[in-house]
């Protein structure tokens, strides 16, 4: 269950479409645990802003929800709006800077997925020689953060790789593998 999302788009007028009905302010945004897709309303008088980190899950006297009023709907990659589609990467990345512990555990704890492929070339851009490289050096001690990968490995920016890979399985409802998004 998700409890903080990001904002993708506001819609103050609502979407279009529809018919004659009230239409009501819509808020797009993506989950920070599970990386669901959202369609949210938000409150009468909140400030709505886009990329920022905003509660969603249920209200409990330690935490209200100050901007949103109520998750209408979980929605896929194509029910977003292009400008919610074209912050998703931006969002991510927040997401996967926020936690690293979390992102960089994969690079320590990644396995091979069968005898002629690794976990880590599931990562769009990451080929064998860097593959090889990270497995190398993780034999010497865990990774600490994202800044000792790169210091030890050479790679520039390992936090882009796994950015590349939530989008793409966000964006593509046929992957045959998930690592990060839940389904």
């Amino acid at each position: 269950m998700e409890d903080y999302a990001y904002i993708l788009d506001w819609l103050p007028t609502g979407a279009t479409g529809g018919g004659f009905s009230k239409r009501e302010p819509l808020v797009y945004a993506i989950g920070a645990e599970e990386f669901k897709l959202f369609e949210l309303v938000p409150k009468a008088t909140a400030q709505v802003t886009i990329g920022t980190r905003t509660y969603i899950g249920k209200d409990t006297p330690q935490i209200k929800r100050d901007v949103i009023d109520h998750v209408k709907r979980r929605i896929g990659f194509n029910e977003l709006t292009s400008n919610a589609q074209s912050e998703l990467e931006y969002a991510v990345t927040d997401i996967v800077m926020a936690d690293q512990a979390r992102f960089v555990k994969f690079f320590n704890e990644a396995e091979g997925i069968s005898l002629r492929k690794h976990m880590l070339e599931e990562l769009p851009g990451l080929g064998k020689k860097s593959m090889a490289t990270i497995l190398e050096e993780r034999k010497k001690g865990p990774f600490k953060d994202f800044a000792d990968l790169t210091e030890r490995t050479g790679i520039k920016a390992p936090e882009k790789f796994i950015v590349s890979r939530i989008v793409l399985e966000i964006s593509d409802p046929d992957r045959k593998r998930y690592i990060f998004v839940s389904r």
